[in-house]
Formats: C-alpha cells, sequence, structure tokens
C-alpha cells in the first residue's frame, strides 16, 4: 500500500477526532453551570434544568388559562391509608378532564418551599415551587419533616398570598404539635371511636358549592373522626356526623356535646381552607358525591365560585336518613 491512502486515513481519523472534541466540549459548554458568583446566592443548574422548556418542562409556570394544584401527600411517618394512591389520582384526573387545572402530584415534602428547588447535592433542579400553584390538596398524616423555612413558606402561602389549602381526611392528625397548622386547617384529629361505621350525615349547608349536591341527610360507610381544637365561631360546618344513635360511652368517645363535624371552611389570612374528613376507604373515591364535593372544594379554593363561609352555631337537621 502506499503511502498517500494512509496519510489520507489518518487525516479522515484526526478530522472526525476533532469534530468529536468540538461537540463533546460545546455540550460540556451548554450544561455548565449560568455564569456568576458562586456563595452569593446562586447555585449550579443541574444538567439541562435552567432550560425546561428543551427538555420536556414549561418555560413557564402556568399553562395559558389554567391553574396549577399540588396534591401533597406526604406520609413517610404516618400510616399510608390505601385510599391515597387513588385518591390523588381521581384529583388528578377530574382537573385533567375539567380543563380548569394542570395537577403536579408529590409524595415528598421538596416543593414546600417558596425559594426554588434543589437536590441533595446542592445543585438547583427544574422544579415549581410553592410561588408556581395556587392550591394545594393535602392527604398527608401525622408528623411530616419540615425545615423551619418551610413551615413559614407554607403558612405565608395561604396566609400572605391568598392561595387555597383543600384537605382530606387524614390530613387533619399531621403536625399535632405544630399549633399554626391546627390554627389554619381549623380542627385536629381526635380519634374515631366507632372505627369505620355507617351513619347518618347531616348537611348543615345546603348552598355552599362543594356540599350543596347532598341531600338534607345521607347514610355513608366511613372512618368517622372525632374532631378537637374546633371551634364554630371561627369556622363554618358544611357536614356532621349525627351520633343520636351512637353508643356514646364507648371508650375514646371525648366529646360530651354530640357535636361531630366531618367538613367545614374557613379563612385563614387572605387565604381559603377546606377539610373533609371524608375519604378512608378506597371506594369512596368512586362515589361520584365525594368526587364533587372536593372538585367543587378545589374550584372554591381557587376563587372559581363563591360561598358563604361565616362562622354559625350547630345547625339542626333530621336524622332520618334516606
Amino acid at each position: 500500500m502506499s503511502k498517500r491512502p494512509v496519510r489520507g486515513l489518518i487525516s479522515i481519523a484526526f478530522i472526525l477526532f476533532s469534530a468529536l472534541l468540538v461537540a463533546q466540549n460545546l455540550v460540556a459548554q451548554n450544561d455548565a453551570p449560568p455564569p456568576g458568583p458562586q456563595g452569593q446566592g446562586q447555585r449550579p443548574f443541574a444538567p439541562s434544568s435552567d432550560r425546561p422548556a428543551l427538555y420536556g418542562g414549561r418555560a413557564e409556570a402556568r399553562r395559558p388559562g389554567k391553574k396549577n394544584v399540588l396534591v401533597w401527600a406526604d406520609v413517610r411517618n404516618g400510616f399510608q391509608h390505601d385510599s391515597i394512591s387513588h385518591a390523588i389520582a381521581t384529583i388528578e384526573r377530574l382537573g385533567y378532564e375539567s380543563g380548569l387545572y394542570d395537577t403536579f402530584l408529590r409524595t415528598d415534602s421538596q416543593l414546600i418551599t417558596k425559594h426554588g428547588v434543589f437536590g441533595t447535592d446542592g445543585q438547583k433542579v427544574y422544579g415549581h415551587d410553592l410561588n408556581d400553584f395556587d392550591v394545594i390538596f393535602f392527604f398527608g398524616v401525622r408528623e411530616i419533616d419540615l425545615t423551619a423555612q418551610q413551615r413559614a413558606d407554607l403558612l405565608a402561602f395561604i396566609h400572605d398570598d391568598g392561595k387555597g389549602f383543600v384537605a382530606a381526611h387524614s390530613a387533619n392528625t399531621s403536625f399535632m404539635a405544630w399549633p399554626e397548622f391546627g390554627e389554619m386547617i381549623g380542627g385536629r384529629f381526635d380519634g374515631h371511636p366507632w372505627g369505620v361505621i355507617e351513619g347518618p350525615v347531616v348537611l348543615e349547608d345546603p348552598a355552599f358549592p362543594a356540599t350543596k349536591h347532598f341531600p338534607a341527610v345521607f347514610k355513608w360507610r366511613d372512618e368517622m373522626y372525632q374532631t378537637k381544637d374546633l371551634s364554630r365561631d371561627k369556622v363554618r360546618v358544611l357536614l356532621r356526623l349525627d351520633v343520636s344513635k351512637f353508643d356514646m360511652t364507648k371508650t375514646g368517645v371525648h366529646r360530651t356535646d354530640g357535636d361531630f363535624p366531618l367538613a367545614w371552611v374557613k379563612t385563614y389570612g387572605k387565604g381559603r381552607v377546606f377539610y373533609s374528613a371524608l375519604g378512608h376507604d378506597i371506594t369512596s373515591w368512586d362515589d361520584p358525591g365525594i368526587q364533587k364535593m372536593y372538585f367543587e372544594a378545589i374550584k372554591w379554593a381557587l376563587g372559581m365560585s363563591e360561598g358563604d363561609i361565616t362562622p354559625r352555631p350547630r345547625q339542626s337537621g333530621n336524622a332520618s336518613g334516606r
């Protein structure tokens, strides 16, 4: 073989190798953190996180005409209800099919912050924080690990920013050692002395958007909660359990006034708060009435509907059922 073809092959190989080095350099430049002084509040982006629109994310936090709902179901330190997965999937489906809101499902608490999202390595990652959401749907349980700053950000999201908080079932078992959370949600879990039982539920507010579709009294099977630290001077009760035929001497029954609220609404600063104890069993979330209750609660929390939330004394009701 002559030397000329060999030189040609070497030249081609050199050109290809050079081109490969250039391409790798371009990739490295694209994935490099943005310029700027470190240690002054700016952290490097994880690769590609600073260009979300090119990698399946969004250039803007919200799609035109859509609201953003964060579904937050952190149960790492407590009992995980088997209904939770189906519940949060149902909330996502209701938003998707209605076209009213986009849902972001999280079973951790990383997004409970107003200061950006960072990985465990300290790099800033693409993700939405509380600034990008309009409502939180919360189905957590017991104590949840939040920093002091996260706690302040969560309360400010509702109280100062005027956003919404819709909470389901075990939500009022959460943060029992955090008084401000109890003040925000309006009442605390105090056991379920009868366990899962069917009983008559009384509709106290036939006009509120989230409950007006219910009959005056309806039979419902659930894990019926007892609530403490709830004042009817601070919340408007929408549904309550009629315990007139229940065994009030049963161990664990603490209330002597027979008042067992199951759903209520209130304000917290500028924000709107809805809570319902209904939703223990997975089949609850297939019931059209329960789906409508939580969907309308989210709409109300988003400011898409209005209802009288003036606190008032217990309303009379017929316990005949249906």
